[in-house]
């Protein structure tokens, strides 16, 4: 069963269009989109994989295969910091937020220009959004997912890297429920199960943040 994303169908209608007509920043001052993961039972061999894959919230710190894949994550932070400093203009910041959602996305194993995008979506890069059905953060993250497979602390959705780790926790968990299915994954991830609006958002904004390293890091 599908949920609609917290919005009238016009309204989704219009902000897909907008986002994927406008500016790498569009969209980032309006209301978050809302993030309306939905409740679902998990087994237990689930729940506890979810569990032992957010626990922990050391510092990242980034391990490189090679000198050439260093200078390459290096090429992407200097290009999409510059595109993030409308949003974030304190240099340390946006190098903070980058290199935690970089790391973040590849323990996930998932694509940065993705989770860029698919935070451009959720929270236009505010750390603080909450959603008109409670999502949380930067990715909008659903307060129930604390109790299932965290500590219970709502209020830790607000700290950048949790909200990161759950957000690509649980998108991961959702794309290998949907069998590699990005476009089913998103529709999951935002309450929207097999409508188009929130995927292909997320999917133009994410060309917009496509300059990546090109090499894995270890």
């Amino acid at each position: 069963m599908t949920r609609p994303c917290g919005h009238g169908r016009r309204d989704c209608l219009r902000r897909a269009a907008a986002l994927a007509a406008g500016p790498v920043l569009a969209g980032m001052a309006a209301p978050a989109w809302s993030g309306g993961q939905l409740e679902e039972p998990l087994a237990d061999s689930v729940r506890t994989a979810l569990s032992a894959a957010v626990a922990g919230s050391a510092p990242p710190e980034l391990r490189f295969a090679s000198t050439e894949a260093r200078l390459d994550y290096l090429r992407w932070l200097t290009a999409s910091s510059e595109r993030l400093r409308a949003r974030k203009p304190e240099l340390s910041t946006r190098v903070e937020f980058l290199q935690t959602a970089w790391y973040e996305a590849k323990r996930a194993g998932l694509e940065i220009s993705l989770v860029l995008g698919l935070v451009q979506v959720e929270s236009g890069f505010r750390k603080f959004a909450i959603s008109s059905v409670g999502a949380r953060g930067y990715m909008q993250i659903m307060p129930f997912w604390m109790r299932l497979i965290g500590d219970g602390d709502i209020g830790k959705l607000f700290h950048m890297q949790t909200n990161l780790r759950f957000g690509c926790v649980i998108l991961r968990h959702y794309l290998d429920r949907e069998n590699g299915d990005m476009y089913m994954a998103l529709g999951r991830y935002n309450g929207s199960r097999g409508q188009p609006q929130y995927p292909n958002a997320v999917f133009a904004a994410q060309r917009r943040w496509e300059t990546e390293p090109a090499r894995s890091a270890a």
